[in-house]
């Protein structure tokens, strides 16, 4: 058997072969593949054949992951030769035809790493020359900063000889980095700006085209790069995202057929180009944040520390490979950031909750509280809208569960979502609030605004922080109560993480019906218990008060998780039916759960206040518990999307609902 393992983020690799019917591997040099980290346990796991198929057993302490799925000590699994098995902080891939292909990631991180190197010591030789910091400052719009700093650049490189023959193999390396990275920059740019207007306003600078550009050169790499479209096919492709995609997996094919036409002045004033937008981006824009904010694949950039910047792009985790120069630069960055919204961030105030202007969430953390130094969160706001169709397209909801949420939202049910962080809470809330007729008046309250409703009778509230004096603060509870002095027809608070929650719980039972809110939360039931520990933050109340005061409040509770490899689905959808002094507690009942694998079915429990659903013609039983092989039909709902497959089992019409007390 041949195993191929490296460690992650490292394009080299080492072989082993072995004849052995049993493969044992762990830290301990007895083993057959042996993985020098104290990570690993001195014997971490055993793989053999059983049936044609390979089964590996998890005997170490720390868990492994075998494709998308986790194995912890003592458990199991079957996979495919060629499928990968990550052991913290190693990949490895069991006999297959030949090695399995190093994913982007791990090919970009080097790379990346090279082109830091350089940037460095350019960087410090400019800092020898001029105040770098000085100059951003007192930039006032014109090209003569950015001139001056591209011809400095181009000194720096001459006088530390970068382009000398002793540096053309590495310099040979980036070559494919810089040209994906500037086609990949030449598609957002030319991208329909209606479509990305947040994204363009964002990120487009006057610096990004070379103040100091060479006509002829510039020719070259367009009809270069016009070559490297075709060839992929990226026409073809029905948007930015897709056309992105198409770059990052099919470039790598498409270089080798590049790089003859790359002569040694083409490849010169490439990589020097690339060194001038990364020096411009760091002096005058977010450093190596810059593109990543562009790319409209990555839904999550987290700063772990200077050198460590990791991306969520599809759902998964991934190092970056990009990184910053240094501390210093990382704080001047983060403050950039949050100055732009009228926030600040330093050793008096070390943590600061912010966001850009295309709305998307950030949060930066900086010592003494960031050990490691200063670390960053961005969840950028998406560029396209999320619909209720997209959610049904993407399965992270049934056409069924939708057109009942749909009808809940309508007939001015209270809603609370809940879920995990990064399981899509504030999306789901952002689609259940198109439902809202555009009669109602609405008011938003926010820590930092995310929400964008398509209602224009709609008042944006968000939260406000203490100023030098530790004065003039508003927290969510402040604006929760200012709310209820202006004429709501629904409250909509983007989180419930305080004593907020009883403020609002108290707004949803005082005429306010169909609001809506989200906590973090396991699953429907953690999520009652979770409202009670948050409305004692507020008051002393006795426990029955306050469950009985949720009872009366929330009517449907929408439960969010992360599926394996990334995906966001709805796993539950609950009514709070009453409160039972029996018991004594809440009775909550699932209208849908996931049964039969990962699937959101309908229970056959119906809703308490279904007779007003089918009332209004809302909802059709036909339709909310139809055959799993039968057509929806939404009737005259007014339903004005997707219409798919039912699912779940039928139930009687004549079922009686329960009445909720």
């Amino acid at each position: 058997m041949k195993i191929w393992f490296n460690k992650v983020h490292d394009s080299r690799r080492t072989l082993v072969e072995t004849d052995e019917e049993k493969i044992y591997v762990g830290r301990d040099p007895s083993n057959t593949v042996v993985l020098k980290s104290p990570l690993v346990s001195k014997r971490q796991a055993i793989i053999e054949w059983v049936d044609g198929k390979l089964r590996l057993e998890n005997i170490g302490i720390n868990s492994c992951m075998v494709g998308t799925g986790e194995l912890i000590g003592g458990e199991s699994t079957h996979f495919k030769a060629g499928e990968t098995v990550r052991i913290w902080p190693f990949s490895l891939t069991f006999e297959a035809e030949e090695a399995a292909p190093i994913s982007r990631a791990e090919m970009e991180a080097p790379l990346r790493s090279i082109m830091a190197d350089l940037e460095l010591k350019v960087h410090r030789k400019l800092l020898e020359r001029f105040d770098l910091y000085e100059l951003e400052n007192n930039r006032v719009g014109d090209t003569d900063s950015i001139l001056m700093l591209e011809r400095n650049i181009e000194d720096v490189c001459r006088e530390l000889n970068l382009f000398g023959e002793e540096n053309d193999a590495l310099l040979e390396e980036v070559l494919g980095l810089a040209l994906r990275d500037l086609l990949v920059n030449q598609l957002i740019l030319e991208s329909d700006k209606d479509e990305l207007s947040g994204l363009v306003k964002l990120t487009y600078n006057e610096f990004d085209v070379p103040a100091t550009l060479v006509p002829e050169r510039e020719t070259e790499l367009e009809n270069l790069l016009h070559f490297a479209r075709e060839r992929m096919e990226l026409e073809e492709q029905a948007d930015l995202s897709a056309k992105i995609s198409a770059v990052e997996s099919r470039f790598v094919g498409a270089f080798p057929l590049l790089r003859p036409h790359l002569h040694q002045e083409l490849k010169r004033y490439l990589i020097l180009r690339m060194l001038k937008k990364d020096l411009k981006d760091t002096a005058f824009g977010f450093g190596p944040l810059q593109d990543l904010l562009r790319a409209p694949t990555i839904t999550e950039i987290m700063v772990v520390k200077s050198d460590m910047i990791y991306v969520e792009r599809d759902g998964v985790i991934e190092l970056s490979g990009r990184r910053f120069i240094s501390d210093k630069v990382t704080e001047s960055i983060i403050e950039r950031i949050v100055a732009q919204v009228g926030r600040r961030i330093d050793k008096s105030q070390p943590l600061v909750d912010a966001r850009l202007p295309d709305g998307s969430r950030v949060n930066a953390i900086i010592p003494p509280l960031a050990v490691s130094g200063p670390c960053l969160t961005i969840r950028k706001f998406p560029v396209h809208r999320f619909t209720i169709d997209d959610l049904i397209e993407l399965n992270s909801i049934t056409a069924s569960a939708a057109m009942f949420m749909r009808a809940c939202v309508i007939n001015r049910r209270n809603v609370l979502v809940s879920g995990g962080t990064g399981t899509g809470k504030t999306t789901m809330l952002n689609v259940l609030s198109s439902f809202i007729p555009h009669r109602d008046r609405i008011i938003t309250v926010e820590d930092t605004t995310e929400l964008q409703l398509h209602q224009e009778h709609c008042v944006t509230l968000e939260t406000k922080q203490a100023n030098v004096e530790g004065a003039g603060a508003y927290a969510i509870r402040d604006l929760v109560r200012n709310a209820l002095r202006m004429r709501p027809d629904r409250i909509v608070v983007g989180e419930c993480r305080g004593p907020e929650a009883l403020d609002m719980l108290q707004a949803m039972n005082t005429g306010h019906d169909g609001s809506m809110t989200t906590v973090h939360a396991n699953n429907t039931e953690d999520v009652m218990k979770r409202l009670e520990v948050l409305v004692l933050m507020a008051v002393e109340l006795p426990v029955v008060s306050i469950q009985r005061q949720i009872a009366s409040a929330i009517d449907i509770v929408i439960q969010i998780n992360r599926r394996p490899g990334g995906r966001r689905a709805v796993t539950q959808i609950s009514e709070v039916v009453s409160y039972d002094p029996q018991k004594p507690g809440l009775v909550i009942t699932d209208i849908y759960n996931c049964r039969d694998g990962d699937k959101l079915l309908p229970t056959g429990y119906m809703p308490s206040f279904i007779d007003a659903l089918i009332a209004n013609d809302l909802l059709k039983l036909e339709f909310l518990y139809g055959d799993s092989h039968g057509k929806i039909d939404p009737g005259d709902s007014g339903s004005d999307f997707a219409k798919g497959n039912g699912s779940g089992s039928r139930v009687s019409p004549s079922l009686k609902s329960t009445s909720k007390t």
